[in-house]
Order: C-alpha cells, then sequence, then structure tokens
C-alpha cells in the first residue's frame, strides 16, 4: 500500500520491514535559511535508528511558498537502501545514526 503524502509508514525492502516517520519539516533558520526535513528510519525488531536529513527544498530557498511534502514508498525505499549502503547498521547498539542527503536524495 503507498503512504503517499504521508507523515508516517511502513516499507518492505529486500525482505525487511521498516518503519518511518517524518521527524522534522523543513523550517527556517535564524540567519534566514533554511533547514530540510528529517526522516527517521527504524528496522522492525532492531535498535539502532537513522535519522536523514534532506537539504531544504529549491521553492523555499527561492522565497517561494512551503508547497506539500512528497513522502512516498519508492522514497523511503531509497532511503533506507542509501542508508544501508552508508553503513548503517540496524542491528548494533548506540545513538541514531544521522545521514545527510544530497539533492539527488542519495
Amino acid at each position: 500500500m503507498s503512504n503517499f503524502r504521508s507523515n508516517a509508514g511502513i516499507v518492505d525492502v529486500d525482505g525487511v520491514t521498516y518503519d518511518w516517520h517524518l521527524q522534522r519539516e523543513p523550517h527556517p533558520l535564524d540567519d534566514g535559511g533554511w533547514k530540510g526535513m528529517t526522516v527517521s528510519l527504524l528496522q522492525r525488531d532492531a535498535k539502532r535508528e537513522a535519522l536523514l536529513e534532506f537539504p531544504p527544498p529549491k521553492r523555499l530557498l527561492k522565497g517561494l511558498p512551503r508547497g506539500r511534502l512528497q513522502l512516498d514508498d519508492a522514497t523511503i525505499s531509497r532511503c533506507v537502501r542509501a542508508a544501508l549502503s552508508a553503513g548503517w547498521e540496524p542491528m548494533s547498539r548506540g545513538k541514531p545514526e544521522v545521514f545527510t542527503v544530497d539533492a539527488e536524495g542519495n
């Protein structure tokens, strides 16, 4: 089932189930810039969370009004794969690992 325009959901990636939720929407910074959204990922029955920090949307940088967030299962699945390839070990213990997503979503 697709979670298009949702703030939380469940995705299955390579036979493993992951819960995700939008932790923080894009928001303005004190210096006049913007901070992008943050998505939390957690593998079912795992201990270590991954936090994916996205760049701010280009429309905000151009001074345009906020649009609706576009989070769907395909985007979240790419995020899971990117975090895993960057070294996220969901079954390890410790603080959440923070990953910065580039403008292309990798």
